[in-house]
């Protein structure tokens, strides 16, 4: 694979760890993120959601969760979830945090709010290196059944930009392609390292 890719929800958790773990196991050089200030994961109730900090590993979240109401989040495919995004990564990482991380040349994100903070980021770092970075956003739902139909979109997309010879000269054609293939409007955005 000649890309380097990128996969960015609000916590790291769902969309973008189905996506990682998905690309990953096609080879594919991936890395994921969250945008929020925190990790959220639905609680008891919408208004007792699990917050946890970026960092703190997904094997520590699943014991805590396992721990507090194993039958809940079992039923409510949380604890799955950890424990493949702990197969992944070792914890959750934050986008704004990650510039030592190196550039990548390509940025999903699975929501609009999020598309909008990953721009404004790149924005607002030092441009050193002059590198483009596309940003691309495919709206999906967060919920497991979503995140599974994103990460194969995602994969889709990623496989057809590998094809080109660079994809500064053809993305306005995959993408309107993309989009006619499974009527799904992107957002895109190209940004600066």
């Amino acid at each position: 694979m000649k890309f380097r890719y990128a996969m960015v929800c609000s916590s790291n958790q769902n969309r973008s760890m189905e996506a990682h773990s998905l690309l990953k196991k096609q080879g594919f050089d991936v890395s994921s993120y969250g945008t929020g200030a925190h990790v959220k994961l639905p609680g008891p109730s919408l208004r007792e959601p699990n917050v946890y900090e970026f960092g703190t590993p997904y094997k520590h979240m699943f014991d805590d969760l396992r721990r507090k109401d194993p039958d809940l989040y079992k039923r409510n495919g949380i604890l799955p979830m950890l424990k493949r995004n702990s197969s992944v990564k070792t914890a959750p990482q934050r986008w704004q945090d990650n510039a030592a991380d190196a550039s990548f040349d390509v940025v999903f994100t699975f929501e609009e709010k999020v598309f909008d903070m990953v721009v404004e980021d790149l924005h607002n770092r030092d441009h050193a290196l002059m590198k483009t970075v596309l940003v691309i956003n495919l709206e999906v739902k967060d919920n497991h059944e979503e995140a599974a139909i994103g990460a194969r979109l995602a994969l889709d997309l990623c496989q057809e930009i590998e094809a080109t010879e660079s994809w500064e000269d053809s993305i306005d054609d995959v993408l309107s392609g993309f989009e006619k293939q499974h009527r799904r409007k992107l957002l895109y955005s190209i940004s600066y390292y």
